[in-house]
Parts: C-alpha cells; sequence; structure tokens
C-alpha cells in the first residue's frame, strides 16, 4: 500500500476545522445560482477552487481570510447550511476521519434574515444527517469574533445549544489589536456554565496571545498557537535546550494544541513548513493535534496534512496514532464517549492496517522466495 492510502485508511480526528473554510466549489456555484448571489469571481469550480487557494496563500491572516466574504455569502438560508455541513460529513468520511469538531460563526449568517438560533438548528441538521449516512462523529463549536462586542451573546448562544450537538466556544478573527481578554464576560460565562473553550491564540500574534487565552479566558485547548516558539530557548545551532515559563506550564498542563501545519504557511505565521515548530513540540511530548483549519482555503485534507508532517517530520504509523488518540482525548465530548471512540474506533482500526500490512509484507517475501526459485 501506499503511505497516502495507509494514512486515508486509518481512523482520524479533526478538531480544528471550520465549516464555511470547507465548502465544495462546485457547492459554491449552485448556491450562489439558488440565492442570486452575483459576486463569485468565477462559475468554473476548478477555477474557483485554484482562486480560493491562490488567494489564501498570501501569507498573512488578514488576506487569507477574505475569501470567506464568498462561503459565507451563499451560506444564508437554512438550506444551504443544512447542506454545507452534510457535505462536509460525507467528505469527513472519504478522508477516513471518524470525529469531527467543526466550528463557525453564527453572526456571518444573517443576512438574509435568519436567526442566530436558525444558522445553529440548520447546521447541527445536516451534521445529524451526516452521521446517519456515514458514521462520522461531530460536535459543533461556536465562534465569537474578536473585532465584535457580542460574543457574550455567542458565548450564551452555544450554552443554549449543549444538549443539541454544540460542544464549545471559539474566539476567533484577526488577533492583531483584539485580545482575547477584550471578552472576558464571555469566557466568564462558559466557565460558570461548566462548558468548553478553545481560542484561537498565537496564530498572527505572539505569545502574549497564548498566554491571555490560557491565563486570562481559561482555554482548555488553543488554536495553532504557532507562536509559541518565542518561549523556547536555543542553542547556537538552532536545537532547543530550555521552555520559558508559558511553554513549561502548556506541556506540564496537557494543554492540548490545535496545529494546522498548511494554513500556518498560508497565513504567514510560518515561512516554510520545515521550520514549524510542530517538530519540536511533538518531539518533546506537548499533546499536538494536527488539523485541516480550512480545507477549501489551503486545498488540504486531513490525509494531506500528516502526509505533510510524515515528510517533514519523519512521522511513523504509531506516531499518527498517538497523535489519533491525543486528539480524541482532547475532544469537547463527554469521557466515556471519547473511550468509546478511542477503543472501538481508533485503536481497532489502526491495528486492522498494520495487520493488512503485515500480511502483504509476507506476501511479497513469498513471492520473492518463489521467484527466486525459478
Amino acid at each position: 500500500m501506499k503511505a497516502e492510502d495507509v494514512i486515508r485508511s486509518v481512523p482520524k480526528v479533526l478538531l480544528h476545522d471550520h465549516l464555511d473554510g470547507g465548502l465544495r466549489p462546485e457547492t459554491i456555484i449552485e448556491l450562489a445560482e439558488e440565492q442570486d448571489y452575483k459576486k463569485l469571481p468565477t462559475k468554473d469550480p476548478k477555477e474557483l477552487a485554484e482562486w480560493f487557494h491562490r488567494g489564501a496563500n498570501k501569507g498573512n491572516l488578514v488576506e487569507y481570510l477574505q475569501g470567506f466574504e464568498h462561503t459565507t455569502g451563499v451560506m444564508q438560508t437554512k438550506e444551504a447550511l443544512e447542506r454545507v455541513a452534510y457535505e462536509m460529513m460525507e467528505d469527513m468520511k472519504k478522508d477516513g476521519v471518524c470525529y469531527v469538531e467543526t466550528r463557525f460563526a453564527p453572526v456571518y449568517h444573517t443576512q438574509k434574515g435568519l436567526y442566530y438560533e436558525d444558522a445553529v438548528s440548520a447546521v447541527l441538521s445536516g451534521l445529524k444527517k451526516g452521521k446517519e449516512d456515514f458514521g462520522v462523529g461531530y460536535g459543533l463549536i461556536l465562534c465569537g469574533m474578536r473585532n465584535m462586542k457580542n460574543t457574550l451573546e455567542i458565548a450564551e448562544l452555544a450554552v443554549n445549544f449543549r444538549n443539541q450537538g454544540v460542544v464549545g466556544f471559539d474566539l476567533a478573527g484577526e488577533e492583531g489589536g483584539y485580545p482575547p481578554k477584550k471578552h472576558l464576560d464571555a469566557f466568564q460565562f462558559i466557565q460558570r456554565e461548566n462548558f468548553n473553550i478553545t481560542i484561537h491564540a498565537g496564530e498572527a500574534f505572539g505569545k502574549e496571545s497564548i498566554w491571555q487565552a490560557i491565563q486570562w479566558c481559561g482555554a482548555h485547548r488553543i488554536g495553532h498557537a504557532t507562536h509559541l516558539k518565542e518561549d523556547f530557548t536555543y542553542d547556537s545551532k538552532g536545537n532547543v535546550i530550555a521552555f520559558g515559563d508559558l511553554a513549561q506550564y502548556i506541556l506540564d498542563k496537557r494543554i492540548p494544541l490545535e496545529i494546522c501545519l498548511l494554513s500556518n504557511v498560508h497565513t504567514g505565521a510560518v515561512d516554510k513548513l520545515e521550520n514549524h515548530p510542530f517538530g519540536v513540540l511533538f518531539k518533546e511530548k506537548f499533546r499536538v493535534t494536527i488539523n485541516t483549519d480550512d480545507r477549501l482555503m489551503s486545498d488540504t485534507t486531513m490525509t494531506n496534512e500528516f502526509m505533510l508532517a510524515t515528510k517533514y517530520f519523519n512521522l511513523t504509523l504509531d506516531d499518527i496514532e498517538k497523535i489519533t488518540i491525543n486528539a480524541m482525548k482532547s475532544a469537547f465530548i463527554h469521557y466515556n464517549e471519547r473511550l468509546y471512540y478511542i477503543y472501538n474506533i481508533i485503536k481497532p482500526g489502526f491495528q486492522k492496517i498494520r495487520d493488512k500490512l503485515l500480511s502483504i509484507k509476507n506476501l511479497s517475501d513469498e513471492n520473492e522466495k518463489t521467484i527466486s526459485k525459478l
């Protein structure tokens, strides 16, 4: 089996995926026609996919986010939101993902009169149908936006839907000038409600953003955390020899980091993949997870992200399993549910592939013996 086929076939867990960053180009075009949305740069699916990817790959977060005007622009009806969520679940199944936590910002889906509750209900409906048809588990995370003042309202919305499939609250959007501590009321509400927090931090701003997310806002997971590398001490050869207090705290407390390799290059968080701090973080036993961020914008999948990690950081199949189990341990669903996925889906799934690879190797060995006899 090819390495790509092996990685695609093993069960994977995705914790950081933006629903509005993963639409199929064909779907965008069809929804644009249905909703009379006339701003698309092209109606050719291949050209549109290339346009999104080209626009995202400019090396800074602000320009990376511009493409979302079009994806959210066609996600303005219940039917559209349900369809996008359902198709995402089908795409997860094709990519070998057994559990996904997708996220979106309800505030961006009210242009045609939808209430926040309508948008959330529509997405949950699509996810539920997707699970029924494709067997992929899910959780939905609601995003408040850093540059807006209604994050408490979104936090309350998330808690109101906690028994319908919403599993957490996130703070997203441009980091510079919008520190997470400006939204303390939202995070304190979530904490009082015993609910789950993940925060985009350290992607386009320094380690201070990560510190605030954890120590001011109580984040249970950190999205990206790329600038945590600023809290490393290096020797003259560029090797990490010590961690600062923040990095050590994250390591000691096992705070999960939602790493998005390719996206971090596209947004300029790192200059090239081989310089991504993932290599150090994984080697030093931080609880790292691998994620897609925006599948359409970065032209990626979980299989592709793991392929890149294998190429640049020499991951083995055992490493991929470890990262997958780490991700499942870090999911925002209940403890018993996490155990179910680990022991009934992930571990058996990886063992099945190992057995298959072993049988292929044994068969190959027998073929070589037969050929040598001939």
